[in-house]
This record gives structure tokens, sequence and C-alpha cells, in this order.
């Protein structure tokens, strides 16, 4: 996959395996937490595609010991090759996560951890799109990104980086019959959207994951994977 498939991890694989990708313990990782509790709300053998898996430290490991039947996507080839050493029974496919063949099956759940930002505005619509496409009824799905409409640099690869905004996305998932319904931050301020493939609730009040009603948060953009 090229540097361009990437978003430019290829090229900066062997740094991030050696920093983020390397512990056996994933409960020191910023934002385990949230993705945990998503998690373990599945129940046992339910189907989780991890879109932009990396080496699969700590997002695989932590659906894995959820119990969860695991499927992974990653473009960069080195990132692909560290996540089969270490999870050699997970499907993983190398590939964009705009143009996954595992998006020709249906899923529970679909996680997006500090990936959708790193893609261009019109890939993060189509996989927006074609999340909403694989999940079965009552699906859930959790990507990250800012709430603000932002453009930044990524601190490890120099890229640009692209939050459309709470606005925009909850268009986008609207426009692909997703609801938008809880919202969370955690302690680096990375933003979590929590969405179903359900009918829109008609309460017009969205809830932050711990139950608090929603207030204005100030976020830092963030970068991949903490």
């Amino acid at each position: 996959m090229s540097e361009a498939g990437s978003n430019g991890y290829e090229g900066i694989a062997s740094i991030y395996v050696a920093g983020r990708g390397t512990r056996p313990l994933v409960g020191d990782a910023i934002g385990a937490a949230t993705v945990r509790a998503w998690a373990q709300a599945f129940p046992p053998g339910a189907t989780v595609l991890d879109l932009g898996s990396g080496p699969g430290e700590p997002s695989t490991r932590i659906l894995q010991e959820a119990g969860l039947a695991t499927y992974a996507v990653d473009a960069s080839s080195a990132m692909v090759a560290a996540f089969r050493e270490r999870f050699p029974g997970v499907p993983i496919e190398q590939n964009t996560a705009e143009a996954s063949a595992f998006f020709d099956r249906t899923f529970d759940g679909v996680l997006a951890w500090g990936l959708l930002f790193l893609l261009k505005p019109v890939a993060q619509a189509l996989v927006i799109a074609k999340v909403a496409g694989a999940l079965n009824p009552g699906g859930r799905f959790l990507f990250t990104a800012p709430k603000e409409p932002l453009e930044w640099s990524d601190a490890m690869t120099g890229r640009q980086s692209h939050s459309l905004g709470a606005q925009t996305y909850e268009r986008l998932l609207r426009d692909a019959g997703l609801t938008w319904v809880a919202e969370a931050q955690d302690e680096g301020e990375n933003h979590y959207y929590f969405v179903e493939r359900r009918e829109p609730s008609r309460s017009g009040t969205r809830a932050i994951a711990n139950g608090q009603l929603t207030r204005p948060l100030a976020l830092r953009p963030n970068d991949r994977c903490s």
C-alpha cells in the first residue's frame, strides 16, 4: 500500500509500533476505558470490525478481551504484519477503510478509533455510508474526532487531518440512516461519537456516555491513537 493509502503511517510504522504497539496490557492507554466499556456492552461472540487497527494495540486487544469476533483493516503493510504477529487468529485485510472488502458482510459493531479524521472529507463520508450499510439492525458504531470543524497537521506524519465537526458528522450519520446517541471525552481530550443503527430518538436530547446532558467541551486536536 502506498504512503498515500496509509495516510503516511506506512513510513512511520516502525516508530508507531515501537512506541504504541508493544504494550501487552492496554489499561494504561488513553481512551482504553471508554472503548472497553463500549466493547463489553456487546454479547459475547458479537462481530466487530476494527477500522484502522494498526498493530492491534490497544484496539483489537480490547475487543478480543471482551469476547468479540473481531475483524480488522489497516492500509499499512508494516502495521498488518505486526498485527498478524500479535493476533494470528484474527482476520485482517490490508486496505484503506473506504475500500475494505469486509463491508461486503455485516457486523454488530464497527470501531474507528483515531482514524476517521485522517481521511479526506469525501472518504469520511464514504466510510460512514459503508458502516451504515454493514451494521446489523441495532448495531453500534464508535468513532473519534474533534467536535469542532478543524484542520491540523498529524503529529506523527505531518499530513493534514480533517475534523468535519459535530454538525456535519450528525448530518452524514442521519443521511446514512444512523443515529448519534451519545458522546464522551477521554482523559486525553479525545471526543467520542456513539452511534446506533436505529430510529432517531424522540427525546431530542443527546446524552453523554455517563448519563449527563451534553454541554460544550474544550477540545484539542488528537492524533491517530494515544
